[in-house]
């Protein structure tokens, strides 16, 4: 893909990258790096995507991904260290305990999860610093050319889950046969607070098995580091299909979810409640990217397991695949 293939777009148009999660912003960011002019459309007031967080009665709520992960020695683990160096990050704990609908049963270590002090939005915010990002643009096409809403690029990027990208995509492309059909999982995160702790102070997170209404609460309190007494509890996929439609319905089996899996006595104080429509994959793909005719696809359904390492890698990879291509 030279020069002289973009199709109608000026020798300094800009590749558009499509979404402003974490995919697309390393996407964007690998690009930059590389000299190339880029600009983000995102149909949110701010980037994030998936690192999402809603400030609630004061305080920063993780809604989205409740932490990650870094390889040791991987370059997603170098990003890591630059926002733990600065504070954007911090190690949080190895360590979760594993809960039934009858309680707390034992605990599970794996390896370590890192948290965002002022939330996982924080992150989004620092990869986008410097970025040309216009928040609050819906983009309703994307055509072979490639073309965005009828404008000329370089290279188009859709960054975000396969059924959001399969509707801007004429289903006859070649774009649009990797895009889909695949099937992903919705999920809904409510938040519960409390003005008072009410479950085991050394908890961090709990998997929860054999519940109909949960499958992971997060202590955000613990999370953030400043000891607030807000859990945030995922749903089943199965729940959340049932309750898209009317969200707040889900609240009561998720509120009695979580008090019988965490033994907390007395009803939270407050609640919230976030939809996720395509919350994960059933099955992500082992490759990295999808791209074809100057059409890049990235992002969670990319780069196995479907996970904020993923998400980054995913973005990078495909960036710097089209970085080396414009230049060649």
């Amino acid at each position: 893909m030279t020069a002289g293939d973009r199709r109608g777009a000026g020798p300094n148009s800009p590749v558009v990258v499509v979404g402003a999660g974490i995919a697309g912003l390393a996407c964007a960011r690998a690009l930059a790096t590389a000299g190339l002019p880029v600009r983000i459309l995102d149909r949110g007031r701010r980037p994030g995507g998936r690192l999402a967080s809603r400030t609630l009665h004061g305080r920063p709520v993780d809604i989205g991904a409740s932490y990650f992960t870094a390889a040791p020695g991987s370059a997603f683990a170098a990003v890591v260290a630059t926002w733990v160096e600065r504070g954007l990050a911090r190690p949080w704990t190895d360590t979760f305990a594993v809960a039934g609908p009858g309680g707390i049963e034992g605990s599970k270590t794996g390896p370590t999860r890192y948290a965002a002090p002022r939330g996982s939005r924080s992150l989004a915010e620092d990869l986008a610093d410097g970025l040309d990002v216009e928040a609050g643009h819906t983009v309703t096409r994307l055509r072979p050319g490639p073309a965005v809403d009828g404008a000329a690029t370089p290279a188009a990027v859709l960054a975000m889950p396969d059924p959001q990208a399969h509707r801007l995509l004429d289903p006859l492309d070649a774009a649009a046969r990797l895009a889909g059909p695949r099937v992903w999982r919705p999920a809904l995160a409510v938040v519960l607070g409390w003005s008072r702790r009410q479950w085991p102070a050394d908890l961090h997170g709990a998997f929860v098995h054999d519940s109909t209404a949960i499958e992971w609460v997060a202590d955000d309190g613990d999370r953030r580091g400043d000891g607030a007494a807000v859990l945030v509890a995922h749903t089943t996929a199965e729940l959340a299909a049932a309750s898209l439609a009317e969200p707040a319905s889900a609240v009561p089996a998720v509120t009695a979810a979580v008090r019988g899996a965490l033994g907390i006595p007395a009803e939270p104080e407050w609640t919230s409640v976030m939809r996720w429509s395509f919350a994960r994959p059933a099955h992500p793909r082992e490759e990295p990217f999808g791209l074809v005719d100057g059409i890049g696809l990235c992002g969670d359904g990319w780069a196995a397991p479907a996970k904020v390492a993923g998400a980054w890698t995913s973005g990078t990879a495909l960036g710097t695949e089209l970085a080396g291509r414009l230049a060649g």
